[in-house]
């Protein structure tokens, strides 16, 4: 989920107040290299591994710069005569964070730059066509300016990058948004499938943006691209093609402000986050599924006869990572026939009767610096176990520390409370478990292809569920002011409550349990009143039916009850019934989506500090 912006145009004169005036010095016209350069510090929530800039002049040609680390580590060149630019601040996926794997990437000659959004799926079927061109990263968008390349020589010098950007896009599987120049040409040529592009028009510039907070303080007039569509911009306007057809998508005026426009218009990054989730989980699991073969690639390889031999596996994590690893647990012992425990990372020591070399300690943690959970992989390394990280950040300790690593490649996630690096993480172990119980031999092909088609219809499941968020939102304002709430579920549902909890207690502030549906008997319906909702998982994989048995009882001692249900089933006593649609072993995933929407709504009602909570950080870097 990085960041794209662009400009073309003769720069723009500003006042001294302004930023990329005050960058320009003292007021007076910002340059194509400042603009650009604002843009990406507007941009930087997105991505903020690597930044790099490409300008083109009427004499100059192309000039390139770009290195690793923030965008204020970048060095933007003077060129004078520039009048259109792209930049890019990077959050790594392909390749580690270094200075040549920042974009923009650049064809051969030098002559075509590129800068992209999303993941090429068949990158690797590409380069080996490209086997005669120099690849210079590690990365996926380096194929673009290749291919591009390629096509310009094939059109023998006839062809524009207009046609040449066109003809390359069909062949990209994957989602992206692209952004290229061309040494010479005086326009910018874009395309977007599955990532966002919006333009910005003004009279006599136009911008393009992955946000439309790039470029909020010069226009407010945008156009926002659709799935398919390619689009020449010139700083008279636009020429905007689908299908090979010239279309007109309409100019809309962005009411927000600066700091809204950064949220996508969400009041808060929570909210925006909880909708970035089908985006988050199409790039989770992008690239990596085999449905038809029942296989998946992670890109890791474990030593000969490690998995053969395995006798447990060791989950170790705090949090809503500890409950990923505990949804988790219980499909690897379903899919890979191996034992797996999971442990809270503070708590956890290598314990004697356990062998270590058939013993895998995988690591689950956001940040990648998590202080207990690295202390627990530590202490994993030095008993001899082969450790696992599953993280969303390139380049962090934990990587370091482990013996492989697997990426959810969630995107940058701002709000304390996790939300859409939850359901990767969920992904991300699901097709863990799937590859181990593959290569083990304990899962054959017709038995993984349904859990791989339930990940495959994830992405398209929770955006149902967001769709459905006004219902969501009503139940929360109708029991939002209760005086306690409990969560319940069973198997798969069970860590999917205490999520579910936790997220009410973290933004709310409100008393929330959560537990296995089968203890409310065993205590806490003492405690149950008119005033305690329950909110159950009713799915696949979560034992509907018995826990919906456990929530009459509650029912019969006046609490009203909340249910997320699978599409289809009907329990006619539950006071709102949520739809889940049919994913399989991922529907207490999807459920999960619900829960989120409620807490965000009961938090937003009482005008808690929801980004922010109390008490709280992001990346918690002390035991």
């Amino acid at each position: 989920m990085c960041g794209i912006t662009g400009y073309i145009g003769d720069g723009i004169t500003l006042d001294e107040d302004d930023d990329a005036g005050a960058a320009a010095g003292n007021g007076g016209v910002a340059s194509v290299g400042d603009i650009v350069h604002e843009g990406l510090r507007n941009l930087e929530y997105r991505g903020y591994d690597s930044a790099g800039v490409a300008l083109v002049g009427e004499t100059s040609g192309l000039t390139v710069a770009k290195r690793s680390g923030e965008v204020d580590n970048l060095t933007v060149p003077d060129v004078p005569d520039a009048t259109l630019g792209v930049g890019h601040t990077r959050w790594s996926t392909h390749g580690p964070p270094t200075d040549a794997n920042a974009h923009p990437h650049t064809d051969c000659a030098g002559d075509v730059a590129v800068v992209h959004n999303g993941i090429v799926e068949n990158h690797e079927a590409l380069k080996r066509e490209l086997a005669d061109h120099e690849f210079t990263s590690d990365t996926d968008t380096e194929v673009i300016p290749h291919l591009i390349e390629e096509e310009l020589a094939a059109q023998r010098g006839e062809g524009d990058l207009l046609n040449a950007v066109r003809a390359v896009e069909v062949r990209l599987e994957g989602s992206y948004a692209i952004c290229a120049v061309r040494e010479g040409e005086d326009e910018i040529v874009v395309a977007r499938r599955g990532s966002p592009l919006v333009l910005g028009r003004d009279d006599d510039a136009t911008f393009v943006a992955s946000d439309v907070t790039a470029f909020l303080e010069h226009t407010r007039d945008v156009t926002y691209l659709e799935d398919g569509d390619v689009a020449a911009l010139s700083a008279d306007g636009v020429e905007i093609y689908a299908d090979g057809d010239l279309v007109d998508r309409g100019v809309e005026t962005v009411t927000w402000e600066a700091d809204a426009a950064e949220k996508g218009g969400y009041e808060h990054y929570m909210r925006k986050e909880i909708h970035e989730q089908p985006e988050a989980l199409r790039q989770t699991i992008a690239g990596r599924l085999d449905v038809d073969g029942g296989d998946v690639d992670l890109d890791v390889s474990f030593p000969p006869g490690f998995l053969a031999d395995l006798e447990e596996i060791q989950i170790v994590a705090c949090g809503t990572s500890n409950y990923a690893g505990r949804y988790a647990a219980q499909l690897f012992e379903e899919l890979s026939g191996v034992r797996a425990t999971v442990e809270i990372a503070s708590e956890y020591e290598f314990g004697a009767g356990r062998s270590p070399d058939r013993t895998l300690v995988v690591a689950v943690t956001q940040s990648g610096e998590t202080a207990d959970t690295l202390g627990a992989v530590r202490r994993a390394n030095a008993a001899g176990a082969r450790t696992f990280a599953v993280t969303n950040t390139l380049g962090s300790t934990v990587t370091r520390e482990v013996d492989d690593t697997a990426f959810i490649r969630a995107g940058p996630e701002i709000g304390v409370a996790a939300t859409k690096t939850f359901a990767s993480q969920v992904a991300t172990l699901t097709m863990l478990a799937v590859a181990i119980g593959r290569e083990r031999g304990a899962l054959g092909a017709a038995d993984a292809r349904p859990v791989l088609e339930g990940l495959r219809d994830l992405p398209g499941a929770v955006q149902q569920v967001l769709d459905a968020e006004p219902k969501v939102r009503e139940a929360a304002t109708e029991y939002g002011d209760s005086e306690a709430f409990f969560f319940v579920g069973r198997q798969l549902g069970v860590p999917v409550a205490l999520e579910g909890a936790l997220k009410l207690k973290e933004i709310s502030y409100d008393h929330a349990e959560g537990f296995a549906a089968g203890e409310l008997k065993h205590g806490p319906l003492a405690l149950v009143t008119p005033d305690t909702p329950v909110l159950a998982v009713l799915t696949d994989g979560a034992r509907a039916d018995e826990t919906m048995n456990n929530v009459t009882e509650a029912q019969t001692r006046g609490a009203p009850a909340i249910g997320c249900v699978s599409a289809g089933e009907e329990y006619g006593t539950l006071d709102v019934s949520l739809p889940v649609p049919d994913v399989g072993l991922v529907e207490p995933l999807v459920a999960n989506v619900y829960l989120q929407l409620f807490a965000y709504h009961v938090a937003n009602d009482k005008d808690r500090s929801i980004d922010k909570p109390r008490n709280l950080a992001k990346s918690v870097t002390v035991e």
